[in-house]
């Protein structure tokens, strides 16, 4: 591999992910041996509180670790997304005699990660768009934790990896290092496919415990490890964390040649700067965020229709007007594009014939979309987003739980929002998924109540610097609404103030807040105030001082409704003892969306009679 242990953000190294991220010891030894930056105290420390070291290896915790790996196949799925991020680079930068991004992503997976779904769509998608520079190496031991794989994986992985249009290779001894390099080397050569290498091994290779399904998760104990250092002709088998010099010595030639090897890059990246100039400003526009400040103040970006429109619309053309603001924005949907708005215009497609193109065609493979997308952000020069429909975002929650912890900012466009979906049925009427993600840390959920708000969901996304976002869009048309503006951006605003003595508050998100707002006209037509709050997204809104939570949702104001077509789980902290929800209370139904919001209560009046209630007990 090329890579320099004294710089590991060299833009064109050699991208390793450990998709079975149990083994991460094995990854923690060689960075220590190559140089990075864990000692053997840190390796001492291996899973204990507060160490380098932890139980997965964890991106932006251990430097060296490319990607947060634990859950399996999941490495699989993120590094086909850093193969799509070489490949759209190299199309966009690289010149004849000036290859400046040409690198490989290696994987090493298991058993574990091929019985997983995320795997099979991962490599689909892989050999569907022909991504030669990936190289997978699969650790075949046959040994899961419950015992032989014989008991529940008996199918033909070669041939399923072929069928999805890799080249197979197979060492038959992983221990042969001439056999394993040669099919390295192979891998490399093979300019048209992806590669899968079956490497053949034994867990517990040496020990008492070797093929044995103990060896996976138990200690071997001091005596077996004893007994496994002298079968394998270790020196001083009875001393722990006994490393030869010359073991040090070999691994800082290696990594002397990754230094050799960014040194020459440099000079040619040098020259290419100097011979492309405006392809040198374009890269450095692709590795830098977004001018946040210019954005905010950009009238064009936050120019809004005065016609009712779907946030999903909304969204979309804000999507377009991003595509010029920001080059390196890069994302698609789950065969849903005109369907989530997400299509870029005159932006290509990408695809093995053409690597250029800026809109991703992940196919129905939701799985895979979500973990692209991390390796798509995570290998550097690009800013993704992806689609669906919001219930289906049950598929992407691995990898969205997985982008949070990582602190990227993915953003995730979850269109058809709540039972305004109407005919298709209850399958794909989202009813918890707002409180599902909203209960995970590290998420910004927004959901838009106009275009205004829609634009500043994406305006939040697309600055973001450490934080996932999800924009929560309507299939239904909405109107745009007085009130709306950049306060959206707090999270929790007051959209619509109550005409005289506030007696309660409304408050509301995504299309339920034109909902509250008319309730609150029939509510003043008998005398009764209360203001409207939209609340886009609770995140936001928990970061804001005090002083200005208190100001929107003062808590002398104990009549509080929260109006939301989807579950009442997590809006008791706003709503307080006193207060009530118009949300749903169990699953959709299939019919015109006016008839389910009417159904299910989602009417100003209704609103206009829980708010009344409310007063009533108070």
């Amino acid at each position: 591999m090329n890579h320099n242990p004294k710089n590991p953000q060299w833009a064109n190294r050699d991208r390793f992910i450990l998709s079975s991220g149990h083994a991460s010891a094995m990854l923690y030894s060689l960075l220590h041996l190559f140089g990075y930056s864990l000692t053997l105290d840190d390796m001492k420390q291996f899973r204990q509180e507060d160490s380098l070291t932890p139980g997965h290896p964890e991106y932006g915790h251990t430097v060296g670790v490319e990607a947060t790996t634990g859950p399996l196949g999941s490495g699989i799925g993120m590094a086909v997304g850093m193969a799509m991020a070489e490949a759209h680079l190299a199309a966009k930068f690289n010149k004849p005699d000036f290859p400046i991004v040409d690198h490989y992503t290696f994987v090493i997976c298991g058993d574990g990660c091929l019985m997983e779904g995320i795997s099979s769509e991962s490599l689909s998608l892989a050999g569907t768009l022909a991504l030669n520079k990936l190289i997978i190496l699969y650790d075949s031991n046959k040994i899961s934790i419950e015992g032989s794989t014989d008991i529940a994986f008996t199918e033909n992985v070669q041939q399923r990896v072929a069928a999805f249009g890799f080249q197979t290779l197979t060492v038959e001894d992983g221990n042969n290092l001439e056999e394993l390099g040669a099919a390295i080397e192979a891998a490399k050569a093979e300019k048209n496919r992806p590669s899968f290498i079956t490497v053949k091994t034994h867990i517990g290779y040496g020990s008492a415990k070797q093929d044995s399904a103990s060896s996976h998760g138990e200690p071997l104990g001091e005596e077996n490890v004893i007994a496994l250092k002298k079968n394998l002709g270790w020196d001083k088998p009875e001393e722990t964390f006994y490393i030869p010099a010359d073991v040090y010595e070999h691994y800082s030639k290696l990594a002397a040649q990754g230094a050799t090897a960014e040194s020459a890059w440099e000079k040619l990246f040098a020259t290419y700067a100097e011979k492309f100039p405006e392809d040198k400003k374009l890269w450095d526009k692709y590795h830098a965020p977004v001018d946040a400040e210019k954005l905010l103040h950009d009238e064009n970006f936050w120019q809004m229709p005065d016609k009712p429109q779907a946030t999903r619309a909304s969204s979309g053309v804000m999507i377009n007007r991003l595509k010029d603001i920001m080059p390196n924005l890069i994302g698609g949907s789950a065969d849903l594009g005109p369907s989530n708005k997400t299509v870029m215009k005159d932006a290509g497609d990408f695809s093995k014939d053409n690597y250029g193109g800026r809109n991703l065609h992940f196919g129905v493979r939701e799985f895979a979309m979500s973990a692209a997308c991390n390796g798509l952000i995570l290998h550097g020069g690009l800013r993704p987003y992806c689609a669906t429909f919001f219930v289906f975002s049950d598929y992407l929650k691995p990898m969205i739980r997985i982008a949070s912890l990582m602190k990227i900012p993915v953003t995730y466009v979850f269109t058809h929002d709540s039972i305004g979906v109407g005919e298709d049925g209850p399958t794909h009427e989202p009813i918890e998924q707002l409180a599902m993600l909203r209960a995970q840390p590290n998420l910004n959920v927004f959901r838009a109540a106009d275009a205004t708000e829609t634009a500043a969901g994406w305006y939040l996304a697309v600055t973001s610097k450490d934080t996932p976002t999800a924009l929560i869009l309507t299939r239904q048309n909405l109107p745009q609404l007085a009130g709306s503006s950049k306060d959206a951006l707090k999270g929790g605003y007051v959209i619509s103030e109550a005409a005289g003595d506030c007696a309660g508050i409304l408050i509301a998100t995504g299309s339920e807040v034109s909902t509250a707002i008319e309730a609150q006209k029939l509510l003043a037509e008998e005398n009764i105030f209360v203001r409207v709050v939209s609340m886009p997204c609770m995140e936001l809104f928990e970061q804001q001082s005090d002083e200005y939570k208190e100001s929107v949702l003062p808590k002398k104001i104990r009549a509080r409704v929260a109006v939301e077509a989807a579950s009442d789980f997590g809006w008791q902290k706003y709503i307080g003892l006193d207060g009530a929800t118009v949300t749903m209370k169990g699953f959709g139904a299939s019919a015109p969306a006016a008839t389910l919001f009417k159904k299910f209560g989602f009417t100003k009046e209704n609103v206009v009679s829980v708010m009344k209630s409310v007063l009533e007990k108070i």
